[in-house]
């Protein structure tokens, strides 16, 4: 029951974790060149942004542009990889077996990003994109196709919320995508003040 309860703990830590390393690899990775390695940059910020943008065009228009919507086959694996000697340290320096549950957030989490990355950009009427939670993710990574700097959470925006760079509403109107999934991300209108009325004599 206690390594059920560590693997839980895992599982939740993870989810945590991949929050805040989605939100770092999309900021510092994919939206400028590290160093000498701008293959993340140019796939990301250069390919599939200039094709999928904030209008009609944040859904697919052409279907040679599929390839464009998620990462490379490789690139989940060798994420996950990377990390498993985070994870096998912390596991060691508590004590506490939380490996399998950590591993399997940040499996389940990548998995996540890329299946509803999938739907936003290629709209199918699934059973998922009439959801609520989709609905709300949707119109939050629609924001951040309109501004760059903004949003890099994709699944949780936890990140996004704790490290200021969380965007609700466009802050002037542009000429967005619509459609059933896709919630209206303008600026709220200005209430008008209600006419006084006269007094009548």
């Amino acid at each position: 029951m206690q390594q059920i309860f560590w693997q839980a703990i895992g599982f939740l830590g993870g989810i945590i974790y991949s929050s805040f390393f989605e939100w770092t690899l999309h900021k510092f990775v994919m939206h400028r060149p590290l160093g000498s390695f701008e293959y993340p940059f140019r796939a990301h910020a250069l390919i599939h942004h200039h094709i999928f943008r904030a209008d009609k065009t944040y859904h697919l228009q052409e279907d040679a542009d599929k390839k464009t919507v998620p990462m490379a086959w490789w690139n989940g694996p060798v994420l996950i990889l990377l990390h498993l000697p985070v994870m096998l340290a912390i596991a060691w320096l508590t004590g506490k077996p939380v490996v399998i549950g950590a591993v399997c957030a940040m499996a389940g989490y990548y998995a996540t990003y890329e299946y509803i990355h999938w739907c936003m950009h290629v709209p199918r009427k699934r059973n998922v994109e009439r959801t609520g939670a989709f609905f709300r993710l949707n119109g939050h990574h629609l924001l951040h196709h309109r501004y760059m700097h903004k949003n890099f959470n994709v699944v949780m925006p936890l990140a996004d919320l704790c490290l200021g760079s969380l965007l609700r509403r466009a802050p002037v109107k542009f000429a967005q995508v619509t459609g059933p999934s896709v919630p209206n991300v303008q600026p709220l209108e200005a209430k008008q003040p209600a006419p006084e009325l006269m007094p009548v004599a």
